[in-house]
């Protein structure tokens, strides 16, 4: 069965970001919102973004609010932050697949790859 999941990392910190805001969002046709979650302890998001019957090809966004988690923290940021919400565009093929999309986020950089 086919899935999609996320893991975010704070790599200034060396920790699983808990407590990110994560927003799933179909770009086919336009920008339909799908679904949201906030990151637990270990920065994953407690059910699958989709599954099942849920997972469509096609071109999706998930948004992370990389920012609101560093100000959370008190950390001293400009305003605006440099990384602030943390847009990650990718397509899904094939329906039947695990695609795990995983950040890697500091307050100044970020980096995403398909991971297993």
């Amino acid at each position: 069965m086919g899935r999609l999941t996320t893991h975010v990392l704070d790599t200034a910190h060396g920790r699983p970001g808990a407590g990110i805001a994560v927003t799933l969002f179909r770009l086919d046709g336009g920008r339909h919102e799908l679904g949201r979650c906030i990151t637990n302890h270990d920065g994953r998001c407690d059910q699958p973004l989709l599954e099942g019957a849920a997972m469509e090809a096609g071109r999706y966004e998930i948004v992370f609010g990389a920012g609101d988690y560093f100000r959370a923290m008190g950390l001293d940021l400009p305003e605006p932050p440099f990384v602030d919400e943390v847009a990650l565009r990718f397509g899904i093929a094939d329906t039947t697949a695990h695609y795990h999309v995983p950040l890697l986020v500091s307050p100044w950089s970020y980096s995403t790859y398909r991971g297993s």
